[in-house]
């Protein structure tokens, strides 16, 4: 059994949970979370790298197990999240490490790694989108316009939208365990959490315009990319996969018969992919 352990470091006077396993002389991945889970949605993918490598997953703030100021208090924005993250990241010591990107993960993962460039070894993106082309319809797209209205953004932190974002998609819904929305979903139900998740949905629109910014890394970083994508996800849909390889011919696509949370059906897949990619940029 695989040693994961669970820790908290304090960055910029905020309480930030980690979880934390492998080698610590070993290569680091970083696994960055989407919305509206934590590092929970990695508790399966981390004992399945930790043998070869080192691997840290931290909740952001107003997510999982770190502190969560409410929205009066603290002003949640990606660039925020960016920031904290990457503080914790300093304060571990990291200076070099892979990024595992999904969903919030995007944003967050490719702030860090445009202000870092020499840092990052490479990037595993598992529906983590950073082309208009990955944008899904409907709400989606209003997401990225800044559009939402405040209906919108409730019905986003509902359980039904929960649910939705772990089962549509999926080719067999019964794989997927009811711990996981139960879960996302109580944490959303604690006072202010939903508030925290809202205001991030809200600002979320300022992700489209760094999305140049992201590009022009990729094309002057040419970081190795892994893209394994739940090629059924409504949200971000397959084309995001695929333009990856616009900004970075070396890019392996990988598209699974799977939605958003493609892990929870397609754990095993994802960390073959993963560890086999990792293996051969890292040595």
């Amino acid at each position: 059994m695989v040693a994961v352990h669970h820790r908290y470091a304090t960055v910029n006077g905020h309480r930030l949970f980690y979880r934390e396993a492998g080698p610590a002389d070993a290569p680091t991945i970083v696994l960055l979370h989407g919305f509206p889970t934590s590092s929970h949605m990695y508790r399966h993918l981390i004992p399945a790298l930790a043998d070869r490598y080192h691997v840290v997953a931290p909740d952001y703030l107003g997510a999982g197990a770190s502190d969560a100021p409410p929205v009066g208090e603290f002003t949640y924005t990606f660039d925020a999240l960016a920031e904290l993250t990457q503080g914790l990241l300093d304060q571990l010591g990291l200076t070099e490490f892979a990024l595992y990107i999904q969903d919030f993960g995007s944003p967050v993962g490719l702030r860090i790694a445009t202000a870092n460039p020499g840092r990052v070894t490479a990037i595993v993106t598992q529906n983590g989108n950073a082309y208009v082309e990955g944008l899904g319809a409907g709400l989606p797209q209003k997401l990225a316009a800044g559009t939402l209205t405040e209906d919108d953004l409730r019905a986003m932190v509902t359980l039904e939208a929960t649910k939705g974002q772990y089962l549509d998609g999926s080719p067999d819904p019964e794989l997927v365990s009811p711990d996981v929305w139960i879960h996302d979903q109580a944490l959303l139900d604690r006072p202010g959490a939903a508030e925290t998740q809202m205001a991030l949905l809200a600002d979320y629109h300022h992700n489209i315009g760094l999305y140049p910014k992201f590009h022009e890394y990729f094309r002057t970083s040419q970081v190795p990319v892994l893209a394994v994508w739940g090629g059924n996800d409504e949200i971000f849909i397959a084309d995001g996969a695929r333009a990856y390889a616009r900004d970075l011919p070396d890019a392996e696509i990988h598209l699974l018969d799977a939605g958003h949370f493609a892990l929870e059906t397609h754990l095993d897949t994802i960390a073959g992919y993963i560890r086999g990619f990792l293996g051969r940029v890292l040595s």
